[in-house]
């Protein structure tokens, strides 16, 4: 016999073995809807429990604890398979403790059997879902700030894949507004050069010193208005702006002295590089044919350099969706005249507000929100008084969009968004997509920090992805040379490579969504505990353990896993297919990783305590070999969950 959750079989059994108790003894226990049980705090109590007792002891009048035992009296022991032991303990609670001589052969096996598919229980509707996410501004490399939004979006999507649903990955590119219209108008100053270097990081170089350089231009323009009327107030608080932007100047001249000097020689030249940078924007806005090309060029050039990236840590993306299309298609144009069709919208010197809160109230969309009382949603501005739309107004048609291609839409987005991912979710209901409103999720997570150092875009001071994964394969490879020696050159290098990035992925993963990860190396390549290598290290030594027995474990007696430490490694991979489903039901990746390392602790303490090829007799040898296999098929199974591989060699 094998199950795809061996653990709901024991809890099917204890369910049986109860109902038929609380018939005998003639209790209607037809309230109750569904019968629950929990893992008591210590083993010795048990495997599973049930506090039904304190519930039923209310309705009739019974102490809990009498309850428990005439329950466990009327319980017919011949009917025993996976349970081997009923108590009565505590105030009124009912133990069941597991037969491991039968749950560890239906737990092994079934591991064994189901192989790579095991744990991976299927939904009973299977959901078209898009995953948008990392969705990172083509104007710069991506930052180990941005890197945990592709590591939690990739994750969720492997996880959702998993449980059955149908996947689609989509990253939207953000290539309208005036961030882009900066990069391309310093590119274009410069004559469109081709990269020398990872096209990403060039582009970033050319987006911070042109940013720099027009915003300097900016503020002497507007010293020299505020001078002219004599706003003392004003010319000290633009000073005071200047003088920063100034030092930000100095410091990009000697990091990029011949691309800052070809940049100022050039914009110098633009009497007025802000009007020409707006123009731009609308142009391409309007899709005028010149902009287009320009923009679409130099955003090309940038995401080149992220899909190199993102392939080295194992992320891909099955559409790519330019914000831009949705503006030029008219679907922007579209759901803005919709709204204005609403009592929301107000138009004000030109700017078009939405008001979100209004619609919270005429809708009563409060508790469906999870609004506080309090709480005053503000208004959104749709459109500028120039014409140009907003980065929340786009995002409105866009979600519209993707509905039409799933019923479940999930955005990977900072938390620092919350508020426009709830203005937009508003937005859907005035439009009357309340459909696509509730099947919105906004997947939120916390930011990355580094200790003592503080990052900063205008600056170009940040950490690039790509140094941190290089350096992450770097340390990996001085660690694997130290305790793998008679590993080949070339096999120590794809284990650096594989070492290196499971760590980083694991490390921006395995913190819950909703705390900051602190990044830091001694935690983040930590071979001894909590971190992939640590986990990674002891999938390597189950494989190393299988290959130096060099047979496969034909005469398993399963009755012979009679220590403690083995019955708990079994129970934990029983847990297997129930922890995958809670932490894809509730959307947290971190319960896979939490999950795979909780089991390599054990499994190391198993390894460290008991003899596995030399163990007496040959068939408690050949059990305990069959238990390693299927703590190895668990360990990859729940590291490939959150995009880390498992090697089989460190």
């Amino acid at each position: 016999m094998i199950s795809e959750n061996p653990l709901n079989e024991l809890r099917r059994e204890c369910e049986s073995l109860l109902k038929e108790s609380l018939g005998k003894i003639q209790i209607d226990a037809s309230f109750i809807k569904q019968l629950t049980f929990e893992k008591p705090p210590v083993w010795d109590f048990g495997q599973l429990a049930t506090s039904i007792c304190f519930e039923l002891a209310k309705r009739i009048a019974e102490k809990p604890l009498a309850l428990a035992q005439r329950l466990v009296q009327a319980m017919d022991k011949s009917n025993f398979s996976l349970v081997r032991e009923v108590a009565a303990a505590g105030g009124g609670y009912i133990n069941f403790h597991a037969n491991f001589e039968e749950f560890s052969a239906l737990t092994i096996e079934s591991v064994r059997q189901f192989d790579a598919s095991y744990g991976f229980v299927k939904a009973e509707k299977p959901l078209k879902i898009i995953i948008e996410h990392t969705s990172v501004n083509p104007i710069h490399p991506i930052h180990i700030g941005q890197a945990r939004n592709p590591m939690l979006g990739d994750a969720l999507a492997r996880m959702l894949s998993a449980r059955g649903h149908i996947v689609f990955r989509h990253y939207y590119v953000d290539d309208v507004g005036r961030q882009t219209a900066v990069i391309a108008y310093g590119y274009e100053k410069l004559g469109k050069p081709k990269p020398a270097e990872k096209p990403d990081h060039f582009i970033g170089k050319i987006y911070t010193i042109t940013s720099c350089l027009v915003e300097i231009n900016r503020l002497k323009r507007e010293l020299e208005r505020a001078k002219m009327v004599s706003a003392e107030e004003e010319i000290a608080k633009i000073n005071r702006e200047l003088d920063d932007w100034v030092s930000v100047a100095f410091e990009l001249k000697q990091k990029y002295p011949d691309l800052f000097e070809k940049l100022l020689q050039k914009i110098s030249e633009d009497p007025d590089p802000e009007k020409s940078i707006g123009e731009l924007n609308r142009a391409y806005e309007a899709g005028e044919e010149g902009a287009k090309k320009l923009i679409r060029e130099v955003s090309q050039l940038c995401l080149e350099g992220f899909k190199e990236t993102l392939s080295r840590a194992g992320v891909f993306y099955d559409s790519w969706d330019w914000e831009s299309d949705l503006v030029w298609s008219g679907l922007v144009a579209e759901v803005l005249q919709k709204l204005r069709q609403t009592p929301f919208v107000t138009v004000l010197g030109g700017v078009l507000e939405f008001e979100a809160g209004k619609v919270v109230e005429v809708l009563d969309l409060r508790k469906k929100l999870g609004l506080r009382k309090d709480y005053e949603v503000p208004s959104l501005t749709l459109v500028r008084a120039d014409g140009t739309t907003l980065y929340t107004t786009r995002d409105i048609a866009y979600t519209i969009w993707k509905f039409r291609k799933a019923e479940k839409c999930i955005n990977v987005i900072g938390m620092e968004q919350s508020l426009a991912q709830l203005q937009l979710k508003i937005a859907l209901y005035a439009l009357g997509y309340s459909h696509c409103a509730e099947n919105l999720t906004h997947f939120a997570y916390n930011l990355v920090t580094l200790p003592g150092y503080k990052m900063s875009s205008r600056r170009g001071r940040y950490i690039t992805l790509d140094e941190v994964l290089d350096e992450a394969v770097r340390r990996a490879y001085e660690e694997v040379s130290k305790r793998s020696p008679q590993l080949s050159e070339k096999e120590k290098r794809k284990v650096a490579e594989i070492v290196g990035i499971g760590a980083v992925r694991y490390a921006l993963v395995e913190v819950d969504p909703a705390k900051p990860v602190e990044f830091n190396w001694d935690r983040v390549l930590n071979f001894e505990k909590n971190s992939a290598p640590y986990i990674q290290y002891s999938h390597a030594r189950a494989c190393s353990i299988l290959r130096k027995a060099s047979r496969k474990p034909e005469k398993a007696d399963y009755r012979l896993l009679k220590e403690k430490l083995e019955q708990e490694l079994v129970f934990m991979l029983a847990e297997f297919p129930e922890t995958f489903t809670e932490a894809v039901e509730t959307l947290k990746p971190n319960l896979m990783a939490d999950y795979a390392n909780a089991l390599a602790d054990k499994f190391n303490t198993f390894y460290n305590a008991f003899p596995v090829i030399k163990a007496e007799p040959p068939e408690l040898s050949d059990a305990r070999l069959a238990l390693v296999d299927a703590v190895r098929i668990v360990l990859r199974n729940a590291l490939n969950l959150i995009g880390v591989t498992a090697p089989e060699k460190m």
